[in-house]
């Protein structure tokens, strides 16, 4: 018997962190999400504490990892160019946001 997939969606908004070398985009997962996802993995993350994901942003979806933030005290979702190129979409925009938790 398998395990039903846990699936979480929220509106979120695209931010810009400005590196040394590179900018990368992140979604800031709600509290209530993040709290979900701990419940649900425990202590079976991988490394730095990230947990595999399926990630869904309009009609892109692909296969990713989150990770904790010790500031937000919830997850991160780096949001890779192709991705923001292909659904319009930059810095400071909303965006409806589906995680699937790959256990």
């Amino acid at each position: 018997m398998g395990r039903r997939a846990v699936r979480y969606e929220a509106d979120c908004e695209l931010w810009l962190w400005p590196g040394e070398k590179a900018a990368w985009h992140f979604v800031t997962l709600p509290p209530e999400t993040a709290a979900g996802v701990r419940a649900l993995v425990g202590g079976r993350t991988r490394g730095w504490g990230s947990v595999r994901v399926e990630a869904t942003i309009g009609k892109t979806s692909w296969r990713t990892s989150i990770f904790p933030d010790s500031k937000s005290g919830s997850f991160l979702l780096p949001v890779k160019a192709q991705v923001r190129v292909r659904e319009g979409v930059a810095a400071g925009d909303r965006v409806r946001l589906a995680v699937e938790i790959l256990l």
